[in-house]
């Protein structure tokens, strides 16, 4: 890829990506403190400043490398925000809030993101074509004879387009039933003390198991064709 399009690419595409990730965080952080655990205020992680929750491997170096190739799956991640579930005032309820907090997260975010999509894409109609291309071939189209407002509204329509897709992709990703992702946290939540405590033994392996997952393609028969039904719901097809 040439410089001048890897700059383009990660001028539209970075802004959306690390703003999700690092309010999914926040978010837990948040929630935590409303039932008790202060340990993020006190660690200076409830903050939107991205300094604090910047890793350097799933904030920087891992996104720009699927924008660098081109790749369609766009992902990344910032350091988690600490809680101490024994500070909560009803551990095993409020785990299931502190969890749940970081997706519902990413589906206001994507809500938010489409409303600002579709009002661009109503207001100038050629701006839906232009997405299609940006995301489908991950290249910016050409813009020859565009108008000055329009070759304006195009980046704020692309960050809006993928801000809806990268904060499905967080969603439904972090909602997979699997210690340590919120999602399998939700689930010791949800369960008898017993039988939580068994399924909570996983999660030493728990991103071991997520990579045979995903290196199966069993997440293609599961998690792709929700993505596809609803990202096609938001910004149609």
């Amino acid at each position: 890829m040439d410089p001048g399009h890897f700059i383009q690419l990660t001028a539209v595409m970075a802004p959306p990506i690390i703003f999700s990730i690092i309010l999914h965080e926040v978010a837990h952080g948040w929630v935590a403190e409303m039932f008790g655990d202060n340990t993020a205020r006190q660690m200076g992680r409830l903050t939107l400043n991205p300094v604090p929750h910047i890793d350097p491997i799933g904030t920087i170096i891992l996104p720009l490398f699927l924008i660098f190739v081109g790749s369609k799956f766009l992902f990344g991640w910032a350091k988690p925000v600490p809680v101490n579930f024994r500070n909560l005032r009803r551990p095993k309820r409020d785990m299931v809030y502190v969890a749940g907090a970081g997706p519902m997260t990413n589906l206001g975010l994507a809500l938010i993101f489409t409303v600002i999509y579709t009002l661009l894409v109503k207001l100038f109609p050629p701006l839906k074509l232009i997405f299609t291309i940006f995301i489908t071939t991950m290249r910016m189209p050409p813009l020859h004879n565009a108008s000055p407002i329009l070759l304006l509204a195009v980046p704020l329509v692309l960050m809006a387009g993928v801000g809806v897709v990268i904060n499905i992709l967080l969603m439904l990703f972090n909602l997979i039933p699997l210690p340590p992702l919120d999602g399998g946290r939700i689930v010791v939540g949800l369960l008898p003390p017993e039988t939580a405590m068994r399924f909570s033994r996983i999660e030493p392996f728990g991103m071991i198991i997520l990579v045979l997952l995903l290196m199966s393609g069993m997440l293609d028969y599961t998690l792709w064709p929700i993505f596809n039904w609803i990202i096609t719901l938001l910004l149609g097809g």
